[in-house]
């Protein structure tokens, strides 16, 4: 049977079909859908968890119990979850043991383009790289039955081109897990102090020439003969572009990328009169060939060293030509940059700390949004728990004059993943500080999936959910200090932040009764759209700086308008409200000082009524 499928179902599809009993992961374009589509198998324990290090290390454990074991992240997850690959590499597996990293070239939805082709080299570990959804099936079986040879994790790498396009995949049944699943004590392969992890580096760096014999003769290290004028050497998604742009040239398609197999590399490029080497982002294969004193023609000198590559970028960048962009065809819809939802519960806060003029730490998360105009609130973005901790140290070295200048902003869900130990660290070394955290219920912008905090787990089993005000006074704030506000009531964010920002010690407040406007099991009822009366409306623009995007402004309307006391004044156009996009969510109600912005009924509504969890 074959089927049209996703390239993260594909690696999905794989490890069932490998016998996978536990997967776990957190999160993130764009890898998510590989542990929601494993959340469809019966077999499969597949969780999400508090981070992707968290994901690994029980991986990890149920690896150790003997089971096949997969975690999946994207490629800046892998900076959590190294801090465990480095030593489980010396530690090695009992069932097998995969860890998929789905690479951001081009940044669709990142904060960096690194190439996690190096932790493979890092780590010491085999990383094999499929190129369409076929192969991510076959490798991800493929990988575990390297890990399980060679006692070792086994990274499979994706790129976003590769999990969010579709192919033919051909299914096979599943292999079910042959061995029984038990706890056996082995205290010098698992348990690394100094005395034991010296000789299990003695046995990464045999198990690594090993795996370099298998390289040799892995089949999907394979030759390709055509023209032997030029002889590309490629891997995953470039070898689609290369073979698209050169089909008649000479092939050395790479199924493993780490470690190299040298001696086939040697003879493909003494057959060929050119050598060149095609891959995205770093010059990983290109150093690594260089290194063995082959001569490569054409590389990085030419191709881009950023960005995705495409037929035409590839076409161009070996013909020495500047790239240009594709041809953008005039259209009748305007251009519609990334913006927060109608009714989104972040708007309200980000757009009363622009009002307050606060320096705002933001973090990873639809929230992000918020630096773009017309809110331009958030000052900076770096990593998972950055704005916590961030703060901190910002706080430490301005004292007093902080207050009432700085705060930080994050999600519940970035919150659970890396907030909570900078918190931590802020009351125990005694800072000033508020951390405002946004709780929209779910993880909103890798496509609402459940955590700690949401009441459900992966396969929508109901649990418990994390109380913020509780577990902040547990690390250590006040109770005076932890608040909680409704995201959509203005003036109460206004009093509450401002009132917490002048205090010369930790503080924290939450949002309440905001789920992701989205999240339809969470919110009972939308409201009915707003309208503008358009004889009141003043053309003064104030409710267009929330950047809803039901909200427009037509200068058509432009010309005079009458106050309420009988006076005639000029305007420049009026807002206007579109009611398809709008929901009543009622911040521009809030905003308006002339009246204008008006409900279906006289009591406009404030929020959404909303339906907890359990």
């Amino acid at each position: 049977m074959k089927k049209v499928m996703l390239g993260n179902e594909a690696i999905a599809r794989g490890a069932w079909e490998a016998g996978v009993v536990f997967a776990s992961a957190y999160p993130g374009t764009p890898s998510s859908e590989i542990l929601e589509s494993l959340t469809q198998y019966a077999e499969v324990q597949a969780e999400w968890a508090t981070n992707e290090k968290d994901a690994l290390l029980a991986a990890a454990g149920a690896s150790l119990a003997g089971a096949r074991a997969m975690a999946s992240m994207k490629h800046v997850g892998v900076n959590v979850a190294a801090d465990a690959l480095m030593t489980l590499s010396y530690t090695g597996i009992e069932g097998g043991l995969v860890l998929v990293t789905a690479d951001d070239p081009a940044l669709h939805s990142s904060q960096n383009e690194q190439d996690n082709r190096h932790y493979a080299r890092f780590a010491k570990v085999p990383m094999l790289e499929p190129s369409d959804a076929h192969e991510a099936k076959e490798f991800a079986k493929l990988a575990f039955e390297i890990s399980e040879r060679f006692d070792t994790p086994v990274m499979l790498r994706s790129v976003t081109r590769l999990s969010h396009s579709r192919g033919i995949v051909e299914l096979k049944p599943r292999q079910e897990p042959s061995r029984s699943f038990e706890l056996k004590p082995n205290e010098k392969k698992y348990t690394m102090i100094p005395a034991y992890a010296g000789p299990r580096h003695v046995f990464v760096e045999e198990r690594l020439k090993r795996l370099k014999e298998f390289a040799e003769e892995f089949e999907h290290n394979r030759v390709e003969w055509g023209n032997t004028d030029v002889g590309i050497i490629t891997s995953g998604i470039s070898y689609q572009y290369a073979k698209e742009v050169f089909p008649d040239h000479s092939f050395l398609k790479l199924g493993m990328v780490w470690p190299l197999p040298e001696r086939k590399i040697r003879e493909f490029a003494s057959k060929v009169k050119e050598l060149w080497v095609i891959e995205e982002l770093d010059p990983f294969l290109e150093e690594n060939i260089k290194a063995m004193g082959i001569t490569v023609h054409v590389g990085k000198d030419r191709i881009p060293i950023y960005g995705e590559l495409s037929p035409t970028r590839l076409r161009e960048a070996i013909q020495g030509k500047p790239y240009t962009a594709p041809i953008k065809y005039p259209s009748p819809i305007p251009g519609r940059p990334p913006n927060l939802c109608a009714g989104c519960p972040h708007r309200g806060i980000i757009y009363v700390l622009k009002k307050l003029k606060l320096f705002v730490f933001g973090d990873i998360g639809c929230y992000t949004l918020g630096t773009l105009p017309p809110l331009r609130s958030i000052h900076t973005c770096v990593c998972m728990g950055s704005s916590v901790g961030m703060l901190e140290g910002a706080a430490q070295v301005l004292k007093e004059k902080a207050l009432g200048k700085v705060v930080c902003v994050l999600g519940e869900s970035t919150f659970l993943h890396a907030g909570v130990t900078p918190l931590l660290n802020m009351t125990y070394n005694r800072a000033n500080g508020t951390v405002i955290v946004l709780n929209n219920w779910t993880t909103a912008m890798t496509g609402s999936q459940e955590h700690p905090g949401s009441g459900y787990t992966a396969k929508g089993e109901r649990t418990f959910a994390v109380n913020y005000v509780e577990l902040a006074k547990a690390l250590g704030v006040k109770e005076e200090n932890v608040r909680e506000v409704n995201p959509y009531k203005l003036d109460e964010i206004e009093r509450v932040v401002k009132e917490e920002i002048e205090k010369d010690e930790p503080s924290f407040i939450v949002t309440k009764d905001g789920p992701c406007a989205l999240l339809r099991r969470a919110i009972e009822s939308y409201n009915p759209p707003l309208f503008v009366d358009e004889e009141i409306c003043t053309g003064c623009r104030q409710c267009l700086e929330l950047g809803c995007p039901a909200l427009s402004w037509d200068s058509s309307k432009a010309g005079e308008y009458r106050t309420k006391d009988g006076k005639t004044k000029k305007r420049k156009g009026v807002a206007v409200i579109n009611e398809f996009l709008c929901n009543g969510c009622g911040l521009c109600y809030q905003v308006c000082k002339f009246g204008a912005i008006k409900g279906q009924k006289e009591e406009v509504p404030i929020g959404f009524k909303v339906r907890y969890p359990g």
